[in-house]
């Protein structure tokens, strides 16, 4: 199962800098569709069963169902 951040603070830290960077990464220089939200690293951890934490921007939660 994959859910947002429950701290509402980074959740809207994150969006903002989405926004202003077109759905891109804020802190990564490259805009490819690796750095793109939901961005190829998260998507290669929640394809992982055994994987459960957070992305990398703390943006997304996978818990292990």
């Amino acid at each position: 199962m994959i859910r947002l951040n429950e701290d509402e603070e980074i959740v809207r830290t994150v969006k903002e800098g989405l926004k202003a960077k077109g759905g891109y990464f804020p802190c990564r220089l490259a805009k490819t569709e690796d750095t793109r939200c939901m961005c190829r690293e998260f998507r290669d951890q929640i394809a992982d069963p055994e994987f459960e934490g957070y992305c990398h921007c703390l943006l997304y939660y996978k818990s292990r169902e």
